[in-house]
C-alpha cells in the first residue's frame, strides 16, 4: 500500500521482527533506493561505505546528501584505484566551504583509524566493538586489505544498536550479512503492444537482487491470471534462489497455478480489507476465512505458506489468520503510524491520516472518488487518528 510502506515503515516492520514490502506505486529507480535504504539502516559492517574523491568540491558532497537525503555527512576518500587517501569529516562538509575541493579539507591517512580485513576474525562486530571500548572518542572505523583498499566501515552508533539487539527479548529480522530484511512488490508490465515486457521487469528485479532484496511479490488484486503467472514462472528461471511472493486469490485453484509457476508463498484475500472494492470492481472474492481454509489444503498439497492478505483490523483478527496461514499481510492497522507515508491533517485539534488500498476509490489533484466511512485508530498520545480512503 502506497501510503503504508516505504522504507521508514520497512525499517520499524524489521527492527520488530516483520518484514516490510516496498509499494511499486513510485519510479522503479526509487523503489531501488528505498530498498537500499532499508538494507543499509543498521548492520554492522557496512561493506559497500559511500565513497568520495579528493578532486571532488564540498559543494558536490552537498549535493549529493541532498538528493540523496543521506542522514549522515562523513565519508572516505579514495582514490581511483580505491585506495583509501583519507576521511571527510562532516565537520567541514558545510556551504561555507563549498568551493573548497575534499583534498583541502579532509583527514589524511596517517591519522584516520583503520584494521586489516585479516583482523575481523568470525565476529566482525565484536571485533569492532573492542575496538571502541579501546579508543576513546572514536567515531569511525575503515576496514582495509593488504593494498590499503577500503573495503568497509564500522561505526559506532551501528556498533552500539547491535550490542544492544543481541540482549533484546525481541529480535529485528535480518539477512545472513546482517542487514535489515526487506522486500518489493512488482507488477506484471506490460508494454505499449500488452505484452508481458519481460526485458524492463528482468532488469529492476535484477536491481533488486543487487541491493539485496529479501523477497519479491508479484502482486496484483486478480493473481489467478496468465500475466502473473507468466511473470512468476520468468522471475524464478532468471532468479532460482529468489524467494517470490504471488497473489492474491481466493481458491485452490489459484493457489496451484502459483504454486506450480515457481512462487514461494501466495497471498489469500480478494476484497476483505475495510476499503477494498476488488470484490465490486472484479468480481472476485470470497470470506476471507473460507478462503484461507480452501487455499491452505491446496498450499499443503504443494509445500508452499500462504500469507493472509486483508482483513486486519484488531489484534483478534491476526491470531484468526493464523490458525489457517503462515503469515499475515497488515495495511490500514499501521496506516496511522508516524512511519507511514501518508498525508497527516490536523483538524480541530486532532490528527488525521489519509490512506486508501491498493484496490480501492483514488482521489488525486481534487479528484474525489466515492466516499468511505471513515476508520480510527488510537492515536500514540492519546488523541485519535482518522483514515479514509484517498
Amino acid at each position: 500500500m502506497d501510503t503504508v510502506t516505504e522504507s521508514r515503515m520497512a525499517i520499524a516492520m524489521a527492527l520488530n521482527g516483520g518484514l516490510g514490502l516496498i509499494h511499486y506505486n513510485m519510479p522503479e529507480r526509487q523503489q531501488l533506493s528505498e530498498v537500499s535504504r532499508v538494507k543499509f539502516h543498521v548492520h554492522g559492517l557496512i561493506q559497500e561505505p559511500i565513497k568520495v574523491a579528493p578532486d571532488q568540491l564540498i559543494g558536490d558532497v552537498l549535493k549529493v546528501i541532498e538528493e540523496r537525503k543521506f542522514a549522515f555527512s562523513t565519508f572516505p576518500v579514495v582514490d581511483a584505484s580505491g585506495k583509501l587517501v583519507g576521511l571527510l569529516s562532516g565537520h567541514v562538509v558545510k556551504q561555507r566551504y563549498a568551493k573548497r575541493k575534499v583534498a583541502e579539507a579532509l583527514t589524511p591517512r596517517s591519522q584516520v583509524h583503520t584494521i586489516s580485513q585479516k583482523e575481523l576474525g568470525k565476529d566482525p562486530v565484536a571485533r569492532a566493538d573492542k575496538f571502541f571500548t579501546a579508543h576513546l572518542g572514536i567515531h569511525k572505523l575503515l576496514v582495509v586489505d593488504d593494498d590499503d583498499t577500503l573495503r568497509g566501515l564500522f561505526t559506532l552508533s551501528d556498533v552500539e544498536r547491535i550490542s544492544q539487539e543481541r540482549a533484546a527479548q525481541f529480535k529485528p529480522t535480518r539477512d545472513s550479512k546482517f542487514r535489515l530484511a526487506c522486500g518489493a512488490a512488482v507488477s506484471a508490465t506490460r508494454n505499449a503492444f500488452g505484452e508481458l515486457d519481460r526485458d524492463r521487469i528482468l532488469t529492476h528485479v535484477g536491481g533488486l537482487v543487487e541491493r539485496g532484496v529479501d523477497a519479491v511479490a508479484v502482486s496484483t488484486a486478480h493473481g489467478f491470471s496468465k500475466g502473473v503467472g507468466a511473470t512468476v514462472k520468468m522471475l524464478r528461471d532468471a532468479f532460482p534462489e529468489l524467494p517470490i511472493i504471488a497473489g492474491n486469490v481466493t481458491s485452490a485453484a489459484g493457489v496451484e497455478f502459483l504454486a506450480d509457476a515457481g512462487a514461494n508463498a501466495i497471498k489469500v484475500g480478494q476484497g476483505p480489507g475495510s476499503i477494498c472494492t476488488t470484490r465490486i470492481v472484479a468480481g472476485v472474492g470470497i470470506p476471507q476465512m473460507t478462503a484461507l481454509y480452501v487455499a491452505s489444503r491446496a498450499a499443503a498439497k504443494k509445500g508452499v505458506t500462504i500469507l493472509a492478505d486483508g482483513g486486519i483490523t484488531k489484534s483478534a483478527d491476526i491470531v484468526k489468520a493464523l490458525t489457517l496461514s503462515d503469515a499475515v499481510i497488515c495495511g490500514g492497522i499501521f496506516a496511522g503510524c508516524n512511519e507511514a507515508p501518508g498525508e497527516i491533517m490536523e483538524i480541530a485539534g486532532k490528527l488525521y491520516k489519509q490512506y486508501r488500498g491498493m484496490g480501492s476509490f483514488f482521489r488525486h489533484e481534487g479528484r474525489l472518488g466515492r466516499p468511505l466511512r471513515p476508520h480510527l485508530e488510537p492515536h500514540p498520545k492519546g488523541r485519535r487518528r482518522r483514515h479514509r480512503s484517498a
